[in-house]
């Protein structure tokens, strides 16, 4: 018989009563030796127990330290979700070394910036995903990276990364390969051969395990320094707060580059032994197929995944008697939506929830035993988080919570009382170290008060109710979420607007009843350029901007459409406003 939702975080708080630090190598091996039989992930290539997982990732760290990987050396992993992603993650922590799990769906000059600004000394990667060609994006950023002379090369200045010394080729069924590339195979062999080299690496829990690149409101991606404690407080407190079950089996394709797939699915299985069935993109016929297939009883997902898969004809022919809950984030979504898929999918524990990278993950969820009108109203409350918690903290349920939520004035940074709407600022153990090497950006996001404790400011406006859930009202900063992904509009700016046939171009996010929020790209056209069509600006930015970045409306305005301050500042809020108006007619007159 199954246990009640109480019961089993009660259960999960009496194992875990007294919170041990660990890096997550450490926590990997403790996992292995209690659940060694167990799997760990699942994959329709490989399954992979977590004894597995454990010997696979110590002799792949062994070939990292045989290749001069040392304590606090960053690696980048630049792959979707295959089994190899989690040996090589744990491999790369139990080298000492922190991991950088780039965005794979990078252009050339997007990789080339985050692998020179992250000072990355080794690369893991496929030979490409789905149409783009990474061993081709690096023959122009380091030409000469598959040879064995590479990593004695000479620096080459400007926006070069000099710091890159291996590149490690892990190929894929039907690749063509690199016949001189380094392989995965020969870092397991190096490792097999120099066994016990990453032994002593010295790491500690509050060392840095993960450097996450996430976009700003301006300027360049930036990357966030995250701790191995903190992640693995992250995961334990989502497994705690959504009641796990032993032996959970999550499914999701939200790539592991993410704190979505990596913490609330890969991390938070571990805590109760359970399972990852990782699919590197989503189709709904994918996901559903993969439920019955792998027996999965939890999903993750964002709004626009369970749309699809309310829409699927699948969905009446899939056994999908195993799935009983669903995590779905990144963007709010209609309560009808949430009451199909409990209809539809027999699914009674749905939640939701709301965080950001800096914060360490999602940090807010709604309990599975929510009304579904909270879900839809709210982003949840501070996650429980028992001794893993703010000491001293306690949420509605007196349990210790994983952060405190406030809000502050948005241009002075005075705190509001409580209840009041304004800019939302966290504290808690998870907060991120700061961004690598942008002292300017980290100070401006992390403020110490009078008492010393460090607040991280949001840029989200919203309001800490007084039942201690969320609720959000807007955005100070003009980043916006398409896909789940964060975009920042400068970026798409400086790309469109090299376009010939146009003279202006901004880029809004705006609320969209099937995807939550879509990226907009509002242009005036150049003088000459009323040929230009929206299908000639979306296919421009497919061939520049990774897919998520680009806009999936496009908006044509004169100038003196534009709405601007007294000085001539355009005001993009009311361009989404204008945005959200013209597709609303267009709805009606549909």
């Amino acid at each position: 018989m199954s246990l009640s939702i109480a019961a089993r975080r009660s259960s999960l708080q009496d194992r875990f009563d007294t919170w041990t630090p660990r890096t997550l190598d450490a926590w990997l091996d403790t996992c292995a030796a209690e659940f060694p039989e167990r799997d760990l992930v699942v994959t329709d290539e490989r399954v992979l127990t977590y004894a597995e997982v454990a010997a696979e990732s110590r002799r792949l760290a062994d070939g990292l330290a045989a290749l001069g990987v040392r304590r606090g050396d960053r690696v980048g992993l630049l792959m979707a979700n295959h089994a190899e992603f989690v040996t090589l993650k744990f491999a790369i922590a139990r080298a000492g070394a922190i991991a950088i799990p780039f965005n794979f769906l990078y252009r050339t000059d997007e990789l080339r910036y985050v692998l020179r600004q992250s000072d990355c000394k080794v690369l893991i990667t496929n030979t490409g995903f789905q149409g783009l060609d990474h061993a081709g994006m690096l023959d122009e950023i380091v030409p000469g990276w598959d040879s064995e002379s590479f990593s004695d090369r000479a620096p080459t200045g400007g926006d070069a990364p000099d710091g890159l010394r291996h590149v490690v080729l892990v190929g894929r069924t039907g690749d063509q390969g690199r016949p001189d590339a380094f392989t995965g195979a020969a870092l397991a062999a190096l490792g097999a051969d120099n066994p016990g080299a990453s032994e002593g690496a010295g790491h500690t829990p509050d060392d840095i395990s993960d450097l996450l690149y996430t976009s700003g409101s301006t300027g360049s991606p930036k990357g966030v320094q995250v701790t191995h404690d903190a992640v693995l407080r992250t995961g334990f407190a989502s497994a705690l707060t959504r009641a796990y079950e032993d032996g959970r089996r999550i499914l999701f394709s939200l790539p592991c580059y993410h704190m979505f797939g990596y913490v609330e699915g890969l991390l938070s299985a571990t805590y109760v032994g359970g399972a990852v069935i990782m699919l590197p993109t989503f189709s709904a016929e994918a996901y559903l197929t993969a439920i019955e297939k792998h027996r999965a009883t939890d999903m993750l997902c964002v709004p626009t995944m369970a749309v699809a898969l309310v829409e699927s004809p699948l969905r009446h022919e899939a056994d999908l008697s195993s799935l009983t809950a669903i995590l779905c984030g990144s963007a709010p979504a209609p309560v009808w939506l949430w009451e199909q898929v409990e209809r539809d999918f027999g699914v009674s524990e749905i939640v939701t929830g709301y965080g950001m990278t800096e914060c360490g993950g999602a940090m807010t969820l709604t309990l599975p035993e929510d009304d579904l009108e909270l879900t839809s109203s709210t982003v949840g409350r501070p996650k429980m988080a028992g001794a893993a918690g703010v000491p001293g903290s306690r949420g509605p349920d007196d349990v210790p919570v994983l952060c405190i939520y406030r809000t502050v004035d948005p241009s002075t940074g005075e705190v509001l009382p409580e209840g009041a709407v304004g800019e939302l600022t966290s504290s808690g153990p998870t907060t991120m170290l700061g961004y690598h090497a942008k002292p300017e950006e980290t100070a401006a996001a992390l403020h110490a008060d009078a008492a010393g404790t460090v607040w991280l400011h949001s840029g989200d406006l919203g309001q800490v109710r007084e039942d201690g859930y969320l609720v959000l009202t807007g955005r100070s900063k003009e980043v916006y979420k398409s896909g789940g992904e964060l975009v920042m509009p400068k970026e798409v700016e400086e790309v469109l607007g090299a376009h010939p046939g146009i003279s202006q171009v901004y880029a809004v996010g705006v609320v969209d009843d099937r995807w939550g929020e879509i990226g907009c790209a509002v242009v005036v056209r150049a003088p000459d350029g009323d040929a230009l069509t929206a299908e000639d600006v979306i296919a421009y930015a497919k061939q520049h901007l990774a897919r998520f970045k680009v806009p999936k409306r496009v908006e044509f305005l004169d100038p003196t459409q534009l709405p601007t301050t007294a000085t001539g500042k355009v005001q993009k809020f009311r361009l989404a406003e204008l945005v959200a108006q013209s597709a609303a007619l267009e709805g009606d007159k549909s």
